[in-house]
């Protein structure tokens, strides 16, 4: 418990938090946005809405890499920081911080949304309009190409860092453009939770914890074995959980 109220980890909880918020909160906006515009969000949907969303997110995590990943490396997403553990790039502790950071930010901005911004009813909540297996297919692939995108620019040190906001805010992009229709398009279980929370709607929640999850564990295990430096393959053979 010291080791995670340490002044690093407390750091590294608030800036996640921050970033969190920030994505959560543009991401929520902008739908918001677009019902107030009076674009449909339902079948039949519409093309205006579906571009509002999706900027919506890219933008928001494009925001939030570029001002915290010099910091925690703006993972902004449980599926993330679980990947970057499995992976040995990250340490268990410093991971919890980062989670408990991000679900505490994307709590406070959908709470912040409705209560101020756009009071409607389950605001942001995500929720499958397919059927619920091919829902949580659907989840882990969009959410494969994310995190894979992530190791490719962000976390193996020989990508190229200057332009991994603008490769991840992409592919959050085109992403939305895919998924919203079909699940609303997670990939982050931060991004669901707080809506959830905030709005007491949980039909299906599972999805969009199971999803990403799975998801971005595979994609960290296909990046390392496949593209990995030797030393990051031995390091993730042997199960290693790293440290900072």
């Amino acid at each position: 418990m010291s080791e995670l109220l340490s002044g690093n980890n407390l750091r590294g909880l608030m800036a996640e938090l921050i970033a969190t918020f920030t994505f959560v909160f543009m991401g929520i906006g902008a739908i918001g946005a677009a019902i107030g515009a009076g674009l449909s969000l339902a079948e039949p949907f519409d093309t205006a809405g579906l571009i509002v969303i999706s900027l919506g997110h890219g933008v928001g995590i494009f925001v939030g890499i570029i001002v915290f990943g010099r910091v925690t490396g703006a993972h902004i997403n449980p599926a993330v920081t679980i990947a970057a553990i499995i992976s040995g790039n990250i340490g268990i502790i410093r991971g919890v911080s980062y989670i408990v950071g991000q679900l505490i930010g994307a709590t406070i901005a959908a709470i912040l949304i409705e209560q101020f911004a756009w009071p409607i009813a389950n605001l942001g909540v995500h929720g499958p309009s397919i059927a619920v297996g091919d829902a949580l297919v659907i989840e882990v692939i969009v959410s494969f190409f994310l995190v894979f995108t992530i190791f490719a620019t962000a976390i193996d040190k020989r990508g190229n860092a200057m332009w991994a906001p603008l490769a991840i805010a992409l592919v959050v992009f085109v992403d939305h453009l895919i998924a919203v229709p079909l699940t609303g398009a997670s990939m982050n279980p931060a991004r669901s939770f707080g809506p959830a929370l905030a709005g007491g709607y949980w039909t299906d929640h599972w999805i969009y914890w199971a999803g990403p999850i799975v998801g971005g564990i595979a994609a960290a295990i296909a990046y390392v074995m496949i593209f990995g430096e030797k030393a990051d393959r031995d390091k993730f053979g042997t199960l290693s959980l790293g440290s900072e």
